[in-house]
């Protein structure tokens, strides 16, 4: 396959650095062994994803590279781990072979050393060096993660210093660069944090703390400050300023936990400094313009979590409050690349497909957002959740509500039920950057249906509909319409799951396709998996046709094009 086409260049650098690997190890076995026999431990993990992409014009999976001239496009990491002697060695190679997912309307190619690591704990001093996964508290003010599906890789490459004051209380400092692809941003970051854990007992119960403290800087590159500065000069008057090189941000914390409940709190400070505004108003020769400008502010960031927990009883409850927390590793990046930090999202994760078709990503210039989320079970049989969402901007404006409700019932050791729906309000003109919709209103019930015939049969069956509100400008129904979803799934255990869904566009809408004559088109998106599975290689073969949407993974969400063709994936690990 394509795929695995890589330059000798890539390949060599590739052999280069995993001999280094095992001759820095010592002359350890590859094979898994007592380390304190001398010998080494090897292990590793492969996943490798192929697109065919097939023009559909109709549907909008058109008019990029990929449609129009290469006609596939993959990506695959290979990670290999090697740990001797106290020393753990860790590399990853990347390939990218006309790859959408650093940018779904464009290509991209790259091979290369995508990770690696060394680390060595030195009585109570840790030693990291290479590239670092890392976090303080909930993220706020830093965190250096991996969400494969969107090709964000916000590793920091540098070194890490860790040490334990005790076993409840441990110190960590960081320094380096973020991780651009292949290569790395200009900026500096470095870091401190402090972690403690407190559990004094008492006579009746037992209570306790974890606090913590964070304190994050980056300095500007001096050619990020000189683009600034050229953008800022173009500014008229009352809204140019004179930007810093150097940003600071702070962050306490605290889980408090007494019996069944947790309570976690954070705060946290950013210093002035520019930061992009996709939404700023800027008022020159007697127009006003809304869209992107810089603006030189500070930011704080307010969250909290309280969870209770009890037999069959389970409480949620968070809130958070951002203003101008955007932190990045130069004011320039936008969307989800070169994020210092990570705000955690306040909606819920959704798994069934038109109830996630609609997502509130996380507004890092402003937003108020509150979530409750209540479970309840009745005996073995019954399950209730009811989750509800509220999030506006900081002058009250409404950008998304939700309310969700889920019933379960299961049937014996056999059958299972699930049944529920989602009432949503979701402001498109924000979130999708759609200025002049109205605020889409969405009705959605859902119902799914899992039982096992035997040990080694099973199957499932799922059906959801959604119905969406009036756009009284367009006299049509609001996006793209109402919609008809089914999935039915079959198992063969443990190897064989096949699987296939219809998205039905079943009420034409606004952004509904026409054809040749204006009519509205109903279109169907079709999709067929095959899923096989043997120790632990995972093997899947999908024909997909999917709309355009947001789409979310691990609380990052972002706006992908329609996609047409199919798909293949290969996952691994030994």
């Amino acid at each position: 396959m394509g795929i695995f086409h890589i330059r000798l260049k890539g390949v060599g650098r590739a052999v280069w650095a995993v001999s280094a690997i095992v001759l820095l190890g010592g002359s350890g076995s590859l094979s898994a062994q007592d380390e304190k026999s001398g010998g080494g431990h090897v292990s590793g993990n492969l996943q490798s994803n192929a697109n065919f992409f097939m023009r559909d014009s109709l549907i909008g999976a058109a008019n990029t590279p990929q449609y129009d001239r290469q006609l596939y496009g993959g990506e695959a990491w290979l990670n290999l781990n090697y740990s001797n002697r106290g020393f753990d060695f860790g590399l990853r190679l990347d390939v990218f072979n006309n790859s959408n997912l650093l940018n779904p309307t464009d290509s991209y190619s790259g091979e290369g050393i995508g990770n690696w690591f060394v680390r060595k704990q030195v009585d109570k001093l840790g030693i990291q060096a290479g590239y670092i996964y890392d976090q303080i508290g909930s993220g706020a003010i830093f965190r250096a993660y991996e969400e494969r599906p969107q090709l964000l890789d916000n590793a920091l490459v540098g070194l890490r210093l860790s040490y334990d004051i005790d076993p409840n209380w441990q110190v960590r400092a960081f320094t380096g660069r973020q991780k651009q692809q292949f290569g790395m941003y200009r900026s500096v970051i470095r870091g401190l944090a402090v972690d403690g854990f407190i559990s004094p007992r008492r006579a009746k119960g037992e209570w306790s703390m974890a606090p913590g403290f964070g304190a994050v800087g980056r300095t500007l590159d001096d050619l990020s400050m000189n683009n600034l500065v050229a953008t800022l000069n173009t500014y008229p008057s009352q809204y140019a300023f004179v930007p810093k090189y150097n940003a600071f941000a702070f962050s306490a914390y605290n889980t408090l936990s007494v019996g069944n409940l947790s309570w976690y709190l954070e705060g946290a400070y950013k210093t002035r400094e520019s930061m992009n505004d996709p939404f700023a108003t800027t008022a020159a020769n007697g127009d006003t313009v809304t869209g992107d400008r810089f603006v030189n502010k500070p930011g704080t960031l307010f969250y909290t979590s309280l969870s209770y927990a009890v037999d069959r009883l389970g409480i949620t409850v968070e809130a958070k409050r951002t203003d101008h927390f955007t932190f990045r590793t130069r004011p320039q990046e936008q969307l989800n690349r070169g994020m210092i930090n990570f705000l955690p999202p306040m909606a819920r994760v959704n798994t069934y497909r038109l109830n996630s078709r609609y997502n509130a990503a996380t507004q890092e210039i402003g937003e108020m957002a509150f979530q409750m989320d209540f479970r309840y079970g009745i005996g073995k049989a019954w399950k209730f959740n009811v989750n509800g969402a509220n999030i506006t901007k900081l002058n009250g404006d409404l950008l998304y509500r939700e309310l969700f409700l889920e019933v379960q019932r299961k049937f014996g050791l056999k059958g299972n039920l699930i049944a529920g729906i989602q009432r949503q309000e979701y402001n498109q003109a924000v979130y999708e950057f759609k200025p002049g919709v109205p605020l889409l209103q969405t009705w959605a019930p859902f119902l799914e249906w899992q039982y096992s015939i035997s040990k080694r049969y099973s199957y499932r069956f799922e059906m959801q509909y959604m119905r969406t509100g009036m756009d009284e400008q367009a006299k049509a129904r609001q996006d793209y319409g109402d919609w008809l979803f089914g999935a039915v799934e079959f198992s063969l255990a443990p190897r064989w799951t096949f699987s296939l869904s219809d998205m039905f566009n079943v009420g034409p809408g606004r952004n509904s396709p026409v054809d040749a004559t204006g009519k509205k088109r109903l279109l169907h998106y079709p999709r067929a998996d095959v899923f096989y599975a043997v120790g632990p290689n995972n093997f899947s073969l999908s024909f997909v046709k999917q709309v355009e949407g947001v789409v979310c993974t691990g609380g990052i969400c972002r706006l992908e094009p329609a996609f047409s063709g199919i798909k293949f994936s290969v996952t691994s690990s030994f």
